[in-house]
Formats: C-alpha cells, structure tokens, sequence
C-alpha cells in the first residue's frame, strides 16, 4: 500500500484498502478554524437539524482563532464570542491569537507520522510535512461533529522523487513551483501527492511543509512526505501520541509516476492572475512593485524569517515600497525575536504584525486599483488581497526581501551570501 493508504486502513481499523474504495473513517483529530458559514453552521446543524447536543470524543476536536484577528468589528467580536462559547460547552480545545492553525497543529504535535486528520481547507495539507495524511473536505466536515467517522473516498497517489540539492537563492517555494511546471496543475487531480527521494534529507520541516501545503495547486487531496530522522526530532518534545515512521510498500501501486531533479533550478515566480502560471523569475526582474507581504501558512516559517533577515540587515527598504512582515505562529515570532530577526527587520523599515491569516486573504494590508504586490501567501487571484485590479505576484520570502531592497522585482541572490542555502536546517 502507499502511506495514504495504509494511513486510510488504520483509521478504518482494516487490514488493507485500496484506491476507490469507500470508507468510513475515525479521524485522530478534526481541526477548523472559525469563519462564518462553517464554525457557525456546525453548531447550528449539530443541534437544530440533528438534535445533537454534544459532540462524542471532544479531546479530538481542535478549534483555532486566526482569521479577524484583531476583530475591528463588534460583529466579528460576536462571531468569536459565539465560538468560544461554543467550544466552553463541548469540552473542545480552543486557540486563539496564538498563529496560523495549519502552524500550530504542527508545533502543538497533532500531526505524527501515520495520524489522519481532517479540516475544511485545503492548507491544512502542510500537516504531510510530518508524514501525516491531513484531508481538507468542506461537505464532510460537519459529519465529523455528528459522528464518530466520516465518509472517505481512498485516494489515488500520484509519486514523486525529488533529486538534487537546492542552489543558493532556491527555496521551497520554488520547489513546488517547479513540481507544478512539471507535472500540471491538475496532475495530481483527486490524487495525493506522495514526495520522497535523496532531495529530502536537505530539506528542513518548514520547507517540506511549504511544499505539502500548497498541493491543492496541483489538484491534489493532499500531500505527504515521507518521513524521515528529521521528523523523529521534530516531534521528539511535541508528540501528543505514540507513533510509527511508516514507510510505502515498495510494491505500493502509483497513479503517475515523477522524479524531478532540482539540481539547477532557479528561482521561480507565479505570476498574476493565476497560481497556474509559472515563469522563472528572471522574465519579471525589474518590475516596479509596491507592496510586499511574507507571512501565511505557506510563507511565514522561521526558514522564510531567517532568510528575509540575512538580505535584509544592514539594509533599507525601498521609500515607495511598504513590507509586510507577519511570522506564522507566536513561537516562532518569538524565536525570531530571540534569534534578533525582528530587530534587523524593524531596523530595514518593515512592519511586523502579530501572527494572523488577515493579510493572506485580503483583510489587512491590502492593494488597491493599479498596485502590485509580491507575496508569499496561498493565492494570486484577483482581489485575493485587496482590489480586483491589482496584480499580486507569487514568490520565495527571499524574493520579496531583496525585491524590498530596490522597489522592484530583484533575484535574491543579488543579496546573499555565495554559501546561503535555504530550509536546510532541522
């Protein structure tokens, strides 16, 4: 079997299961975050349509507060109010105000190599990083509150084997761009993505979980990586349950096969006005710009923190460009903090705000009519993050930094050391 499969098989307490096959399925945890139509809905389902008044196993359930953060609103004041009331009663853990939940769920040790978790979006695919099967299905969520189990379709998996060492000025981000280019945005469609290889080892988790998370831009389920050492440290103190490194059968069956060498690769670009359209950076270099954001669940690692920094100190950001600088999680604002990353930042004239999802969807430090944006966030579409008529461009932290630096779009290694290699470390 593939590691989705065997995931799929434990949690449906089975033997064996192939692609296909339906399944009901106990999820090890059902994550969401709040958001009107969703939190609000369940709750509302739970107790006007299905007579529930209480969900069964409530230690399962984790609910985070990350998006209208601060509330600027008493409207979305009430609206948190509401699930913090709501998660008192169930007996459901709550976050809130502490980071991006597809962050936390890493740090906080849901996700362990082998465990199936649930959500409603997408995102929470950045969980394979820890060799994790973490689904985002919005129809079955709410089943999740009603039940002990929900409805699974096991997946197809699409493999990939990464090869190479990254070059300098070359980050995660360009990595799944590159797998993207390679095998299309819909290449994986209704598939998870599996990624192993000699590649991997180079890789630390913040990359790796870069990589997992941005999947669905292939069509993908999700996204898993096939974990290793680096994992069995990670969770070392983070661990909420005992688990096992699994490992693919060698005779597992694959939808599609790839192996894709990044030895030369060069920094890449998704350009306006869609994730599907990616370039190599140097066919945009020069292009004025006038916002910068690093920061969201796939752009605000202690990796993305550490390399902004190293381009950034001793240096200045641009007059007309305003950066965005916004950590992913508290730990790791204060771990940039302790390792003196805000300082260089503040000293380059950036503004750092507490970790939220506010600036990735558009609600803080948005773009107007005729502005154009770089950005390491989920998407590029129009309005995404602001006016419909601006343009956002999709690139590394380490683009967005040096690209700060001039005001326009700048190749990062114009700024860094010969010897600087992204995402390498634990």
């Amino acid at each position: 079997m593939t590691l989705t499969e065997k995931i799929l098989a434990r949690a449906a307490g089975k033997d064996s299961v192939q692609s296909g096959e339906e399944l009901m399925v106990s999820p090890d945890y059902v994550l969401a975050y709040d958001f009107p139509g969703y939190t609000d809905r369940i709750e509302k389902q739970m107790k006007e349509e299905f007579g529930i008044t209480q969900v069964k196993n409530p230690e399962k359930f984790v609910l985070f507060i990350d998006h209208m953060t601060p509330t600027i609103t008493a409207k979305e004041e009430a609206f948190h109010e509401q699930t913090r009331r709501f998660a008192k009663e169930q007996g459901i853990t709550l976050y809130e105000r502490k980071g991006i939940g597809h962050q936390m769920a890493r740090e906080l040790g849901y996700a362990t190599p082998g465990s199936f978790l649930f959500h409603y979006d997408g995102h929470v695919s950045a969980l394979g990083s820890l060799g994790a099967l973490a689904i985002g299905n919005r129809r079955y969520l709410f089943e999740a509150y009603f039940s002990e189990k929900v409805m699974v379709q096991v997946p197809g998996t699409v493999k990939v084997t990464l090869t190479g060492i990254p070059k300098r000025g070359v980050t995660a981000r360009d990595i799944y761009n590159y797998i993207q280019s390679k095998i299309g945005p819909d290449g994986c469609l209704s598939n998870v993505l599996e990624i192993d290889g000699s590649a991997i080892p180079h890789l630390s988790i913040d990359a790796r979980a870069i990589i997992c998370g941005l999947a669905m831009f292939v069509g993908a389920v999700s996204a898993i990586i096939v974990p290793d050492a680096k994992v069995e440290e990670y969770l070392k103190d983070r661990a909420l349950n005992d688990f096992e490194m699994i490992k693919p059968d060698a005779d597992a069956h694959y939808e599609d096969e790839y192996v894709i060498d990044i030895t030369d690769l060069e920094p890449l670009v998704v350009l306006p006005p869609s994730p599907a359209n990616i370039a190599p950076l140097s066919t945009v270099v020069g292009t004025k710009i006038d916002q910068g954001y690093i920061g969201s669940c796939v752009g605000g690692t202690i990796d993305d923190m550490r390399v902004a920094a190293e381009i950034l100190k001793g240096r200045k950001v641009a007059p007309s460009f305003k950066l965005n600088i916004i950590p992913s999680s508290n730990e790791l604002m204060l771990q940039a903090s302790e390792e003196g990353l805000l300082s260089i930042f503040l000293e380059a004239g950036a503004f750092i705000s507490a970790p939220s999802c506010d600036f990735c969807f558009g609600r803080s430090g948005t773009i107007s009519a005729g502005q154009k944006a770089l950005s390491t966030a989920t998407l590029n579409v129009p309005g995404r993050m602001g006016s419909t008529e601006a343009d956002i461009f999709l690139v590394s932290s380490a683009t967005v930094a040096a690209s700060a630096i001039d005001g326009v779009i700048t190749d990062p290694r114009k700024y860094m050391d010969e010897n600087y290699l992204i995402g390498t470390k634990g």
